[in-house]
């Protein structure tokens, strides 16, 4: 038997062209549990190492080094993306383990002190609707996810920050890992979680909280901000503390149930009664909760919060980053799509972003137009959980040769890469479970402003931004041979779409910039908490 070296990725970001060396995502592996793996891989390869984007914050570390060792013959490591490697030796395996044990003995008591604070606000659930303070915003992103270079969430909070310094002279940011396309002009504090943690995410999301208010402290001195503003985590109330210490106004960014998100499209939270105590403190305690559609907003409503305290506010776009006369030459040349047509998409490949539907479309597009094999070319731009469903159904349906998979590209690449397009998809489907769609889809507002024509899932919040014919091709999402006829429509009728792409950027630059956005947060906040006078200080 031939025993050939296996990588584990635990980050999007590598790219590995060894053939010597087989390359599979860890979360193939894991997801089946210990006695899959033992049964299925157990010493079935040579060396074995697991790359993640950086060891001192790596999920799990114990675990991930019982799994590289019982596949591993011989060598089996840990390494990241700035080079640094940890051998998995039976050394190696005692220092991880006695770490375990004392992350649960100290975890468990530091758990308990901060579980007595959570129930002293639940008991005296208060919104702190004072005056705005004399400073600039204080802006918090306390999400445990690293290393990311793309995707809605960099474009949403560059977007908001950007614009708050714009709008407000300066923004306080504390965030977690570096968020790319934030203006330099931003006071960022990067804020690590505890490494001993590592081992107990959720122990880990819990205590950060107070460790992020901390260092928040540290970082205004004994300046009063105008206000608080944190895009909701789990298990995190950072700016609950704060506001409540500050005596300023909080404002929540909400976009969605981080509970029902890891049940639905993720794995189950093992406490799910404590994260979901955190989010209705977090409701109770926010002067203002901004959510991006009106499905969020009618959610929040069922669970008690009042309607004046939410503000619907659908994501945006930077109209000047994203615009018809960027050239897409080079990424046409890269890809050699020549003088093709290019029908494009982009995304993470999420449950929710129908890359699969438009997958299968593929096939049965060119098993309508055989002829056109070699004309038209099918671009997927980015990666993600759902890509090798993806690329599997292409290939199935004999159309591979006909699609370009770009890999993960960097937010800053996405526009020359969107312009590289003839016609842009947004696929989207139903959630899984019948709930209604909740999203607010940045890549819709970016295509909006590329000036291309869109062919769209007419799926709530699209159907209410987008008008069928006049900005966009409309079809029932998850619908193939709708899917189909709309790019066939848009392929064929060169004036439509030239229509159709004028009439979407006029409507983004008009309605959905995120200058726009970020305005209509701070006169919701205005109307509820009016700005402090200069003179009164902190």
């Amino acid at each position: 038997m031939s025993y050939r070296d296996l990588l584990l990725k635990d980050t999007n970001a590598l790219h590995v062209s060894d053939d010597r060396v087989q390359v599979m995502p860890l979360d193939d592996v894991v997801s089946n549990g210990l006695g899959q793996i033992i049964k299925l891989h157990a010493r079935a390869y040579r060396d074995v190492v697991i790359h993640t984007h950086d060891l001192a914050l790596m999920r799990k570390p114990f675990n991930k080094a019982i799994v590289v060792r019982l596949l591993a013959r011989r060598q089996c490591w840990l390494q990241d993306d700035q080079g640094r490697k940890q051998p998995v030796t039976g050394l190696g395996f005692l220092r991880l383990g006695w770490r375990l044990l004392a992350a649960h003995v100290i975890g468990a008591y530091r758990k308990h002190r901060f579980i007595g604070r959570v129930s002293k606000l639940e008991t005296n659930p208060q919104q702190f609707r004072k005056k705005q303070g004399v400073g600039i915003p204080l802006y918090l992103r306390s999400d445990l996810v690293f290393g990311l270079i793309s995707g809605g969430s960099v474009t949403h909070i560059s977007g908001v920050i950007n614009s708050l310094i714009t709008l407000k002279g300066g923004v306080h940011f504390l965030t977690t890992d570096v968020i790319p396309t934030v203006s330099d002009a931003a006071l960022v504090r990067i804020v690590r979680p505890e490494a001993r943690f590592s081992d107990l995410p959720e122990t880990r999301q819990l205590l950060f909280s107070e460790y992020m208010e901390q260092v928040a402290c540290q970082e205004l001195k004994q300046e009063c901000p105008a206000f608080i503003y944190q895009r909701y985590s789990v298990n995190n109330i950072t700016g609950v503390l704060l506001a409540e210490q500050y005596k300023v106004p909080f404002v929540l960014e909400y976009n969605g149930s981080e509970v029902w998100i890891n049940r639905n499209w993720g794995r189950a939270l093992a406490d799910e009664k404590t994260a979901l105590r955190l989010e209705i403190i977090n409701f109770a305690a926010a002067d203002l909760i901004v959510v991006v559609s009106k499905v969020l907003a009618d959610e929040l409503v069922e669970r008690g919060v009042e309607p004046e305290r939410i503000l619907v506010n659908p994501n945006g776009v930077d109209p000047d980053r994203y615009r018809p006369d960027i050239n897409g030459g080079a990424v046409r040349a890269h890809y050699g799509l020549g003088g093709t047509f290019v029908v494009g998409f982009i995304g993470t490949f999420g449950p929710w972003h129908g890359a699969e539907i438009l997958a299968e479309a593929v096939g049965e597009y060119f098993q309508k137009n055989p002829a056109k094999r070699g004309k038209v070319k099918f671009l997927f731009i980015g990666d993600g959980q759902g890509l090798p469903e993806v690329q599997r159904i292409v290939e199935r349906n004999n159309v591979a040769d006909e699609c370009v998979f770009t890999g993960l590209i960097s937010q800053q690449e996405g526009p020359e890469h969107m312009a590289a397009c003839d016609i842009l998809v947004s696929p989207h489907v139903p959630n899984i479970d019948g709930s209604r769609f909740f999203g607010s889809p940045t890549k819709l507002f970016e295509y909006m402003a590329m000036g291309k024509p869109i062919v769209a899932s007419k799926l709530e919040q699209l159907s209410e931004v987008l008008t069928h014919k006049s900005t966009a091709w409309l079809v029932p999402p998850g619908d193939v041979a709708a899917l189909v006829d709309g790019i066939e429509q848009v392929y064929a009728d060169a004036d439509l779409g030239k229509l159709l792409a004028e009439n979407a950027r006029k409507v983004a630059c008009q309605k959905h910039t995120w200058l726009r956005h970020t305005e209509r947060i701070l006169e919701a906040l205005d109307n509820r908490c009016p700005a402090a006078d200069a003179e009164e200080g902190f």
